[in-house]
């Protein structure tokens, strides 16, 4: 039998619509993936949308901050939770299993002891140390060696703190014996000592006395006497958002993540 035309448009319509269900149903699984199952509006970069947390070394709090905010905002849909602590304690969180997408750390050491759970790294910044002092440096403190003398209250990161190993590390190379009056977790803890008046002086990185430079001043170290802090980024392996992870860490090193940090005073990579 031959349908009529209006019959034959009434069949077409069902066919197609028999068709298109099978074909949404893919598109609804692949909006969900990567995302932890919550629909992705994705972004310009193609990168899909999610929620990602990323642990950070504690030097990185204030640029992180102003990082997130522009990557949120070129890609729509993304939520960035940052987690800040010593290097140390990031990895030993890591190694307890805590759930993370991103760790970024402060030294490459650290970030070596849970290679087995990372992606490969990628350097995204440098930095180095200088002395933190009061505001208008009331003790006058001029160089390394000022900081063994025994009237002046020094506090230092502890050695096993990425900024402790630096410290160390110059204060060795030229054969000064400090004795600080408190070792602390991470670099911030040091400046907050300097800034609230609890120490006279510390070894901070550049970017973290800048970050407080109405409250501090910075003594430059030469960099024949300094020590370069180099800060590599991966995604974790036990990420659920592997894909959204790894747009993260490639934007760190583009020129706009680039241009961020070293505003910031982080050197290149």
């Amino acid at each position: 039998m031959t349908l009529a035309p209006a019959g034959r448009r009434t069949a077409a319509a069902v066919l197609t619509a028999a068709l298109l269900v099978p074909l949404a149903a893919c598109g609804s699984d692949d909006t969900k993936k990567d995302t932890g199952g919550s629909p992705a509006s994705g972004s310009a970069s193609g990168a899909p949308a999610a929620n990602l947390t990323v642990l950070a070394a504690a030097s990185l709090t204030d640029v992180f901050k102003e990082a997130g905010a522009a990557y949120e905002k070129s890609h729509p849909g993304t939520k960035l939770t940052f987690s800040f602590a010593g290097s140390q304690e990031l990895v030993a969180q890591v190694s307890q299993g805590s759930p993370a997408d991103v760790l970024v750390t402060a030294d490459t050491k650290s970030m070596d002891k849970v290679r087995a759970d990372t992606g490969t790294p990628a350097i995204i910044a440098k930095n180095r140390l200088v002395i933190a002092t009061g505001e208008g440096n009331p003790h006058k403190v001029d160089d390394l060696k000022d900081l063994a003398d025994t009237k002046l209250k020094v506090v230092l990161a502890a050695p096993e703190v990425p900024a402790g190993k630096y410290s160390k590390q110059i204060l060795d190379k030229q054969k000064i014996a400090v004795k600080p009056v408190s070792q602390e977790p991470n670099v911030r803890a040091v400046l907050s000592k300097v800034e609230l008046g609890e120490a006279d002086a510390g070894l901070v990185y550049r970017t973290d006395a800048e970050s407080a430079k109405d409250k501090v001043d910075a003594v430059e170290i030469p960099d024949d006497q300094n020590a370069v802090a180099q800060y590599p980024a991966a995604t974790l392996k036990e990420s659920k958002k592997a894909e959204a992870a790894t747009a993260f860490v490639a934007w760190l090193s583009s020129p706009e993540g680039q241009k961020i940090l070293q505003d910031a005073g982080f050197q290149k990579p």
